[in-house]
């Protein structure tokens, strides 16, 4: 590297670096402050804790920058800032909602907010270049199916909790499979379409004016369809097998630039659905507390009521932290953790939540508009997906727009599978996001 390169990369880092610390000051600023109004509004006093919350939270965020500092100097400094005010926000909620129901959710997740700061760093640590896992590619593959359906295999591995076959546990430790898997399959997926892109877009079949590919490379789309209806019928996650489905689908066309694919996949999922729908009772009955929740608003289309009246309640500025009622919502901590948002910072603090995610989503895109190679690129812009459906999928249930499925809101709500899953998306990304930065330098 010439003296020239080298003199704008230790400036490059210099001023993301800083830009990483300012905005980390805010997030600071603005959760310990949430945390001092949650605390005022239960009399007033400063709450006794706060120099430990806020020692805990800069603590954090100080390992998080030293770490992206050491392993990856050039990445984007956007990406923590982003994902720390959403973690900040989420619990500072879950703190509310532990007040009104005198429960302990906001201490376990602390703990798993740690644990999710350690694959952070172990991710950056272990993977230098995102290539590993294009060679890996088969491997991965394999492993991100067999996590997928690991809920299904016998007691006591499955396990069915609150209606859902989604959790597995190995020894002391119970999780959701689904999480670790979505990020698995993500990057088998992008290594297969690198390799297959030329035949997935120009096809080797002529049917009227469509030309279509070898069906056997069709293969791997098919069996993610297939998988997909197996999790939805089998595990009763409605959630997952969407999520699931529409990033694959989302991929392909990315990769192919072909929108017969993104059409064809979704009619597909479409047509499992309706299989599922008129077979299988709990799949209808999603279906049926979308439609009509008031047909039983005392039992199954309690939850989606309350949380309604909870967003109306909540108008536009809100109740205010502390002064809301989350506590008469149903799992609030997770499913419906937006709407307990909705209540005590109203429209205005429910699209600002809204925003941040869209911003985090876009600083993803952008890392995979800046990547040069092909699998860095679909691979990044696959894990921005996951980001974006996700929280597109929650939050469409909260408010009706879609049936309501029970899958987290990234990094706000409670629960540790799926907390530690985006923490490594985000460290993927900030190493994706290096990676390109010096291949910009070098060229």
């Amino acid at each position: 590297m010439s003296v020239a390169a080298s003199t704008l990369e230790r400036s490059l880092v210099r001023s993301r670096r800083r830009a990483e610390i300012g905005l980390g000051l805010h997030v600071l600023l603005f959760v310990a402050g949430a945390y001092v109004l949650l605390a005022l509004a239960e009399g007033p006093t400063l709450p006794p804790d706060l120099p430990l919350f806020a020692g805990f939270i800069a603590g954090l965020y100080v390992v998080l920058h030293l770490a992206i500092r050491r392993f990856a100097p050039l990445a984007d400094p956007t990406l923590v800032p982003l994902m720390a005010v959403l973690n900040g926000i989420g619990f500072v909620t879950i703190s509310r909602i532990d007040i009104a129901r005198e429960t302990n959710f906001a201490r376990i997740q602390s703990t798993w907010v740690l644990v999710g700061v350690a694959v952070f760093v172990a991710v950056l640590a272990l993977i230098r270049e995102i290539a590993t896992l294009e060679r890996m590619q088969y491997t991965i593959g394999l492993a991100g199916i067999a996590f997928l359906l690991l809920p299904l295999a016998p007691p006591p591995i499955g396990r069915t909790i609150n209606g859902a076959r989604i959790w597995a546990k190995l020894g002391p430790i119970s999780f959701q499979p689904g999480e670790i898997a979505k990020v698995l399959l993500v990057a088998f997926f992008a290594a297969y379409l690198v390799d297959k892109r030329e035949l997935l877009t120009r096809g080797s079949r002529r049917v009227g004016r469509l030309h279509l590919p070898d069906p056997k490379h069709l293969g791997p789309l098919l069996l993610v369809w297939g998988v997909s209806i197996v999790v939805m019928v089998a595990e009763k996650d409605l959630g997952s097998s969407l999520l699931l489905f529409s990033v694959f689908a989302t991929m392909l066309y990315m990769a192919t630039n072909r929108s017969s694919y993104l059409l064809g996949g979704f009619a597909l999922f479409g047509v499992g659905a309706w299989i599922a729908f008129h077979t299988f009772g709990h799949v209808q009955t999603r279906v049926d507390i979308w439609i009509d929740p008031w047909s039983d608003p005392q039992g199954k289309g309690y939850q989606i009521i309350q949380s309604w009246f909870a967003l109306a309640a909540g108008g536009l500025g809100g109740s205010g932290l502390g002064l809301g009622a989350p506590d008469k919502v149903p799992y609030a901590e997770t499913d419906f953790v937006f709407s307990a948002i909705g209540e005590e910072l109203g429209y205005l603090g429910a699209v600002a939540v809204i925003a941040t995610l869209l911003l985090l989503v876009g600083s993803a895109l952008r890392v995979a508009v800046d990547s040069r190679r092909p699998f860095n690129r679909l691979f990044t812009a696959g894990l921005a997906v996951i980001l974006g459906v996700q929280s597109f999928i929650i939050i469409g249930g909260v408010i009706r727009l879609i049936p309501l499925t029970g899958i987290t809101l990234p990094f706000v709500s409670y629960g540790g599978s799926s907390l530690i899953a985006n923490f490594a998306i985000v460290a993927l990304l900030v190493r994706a996001s290096d990676e390109a930065a010096r291949r910009r330098l070098r060229a």
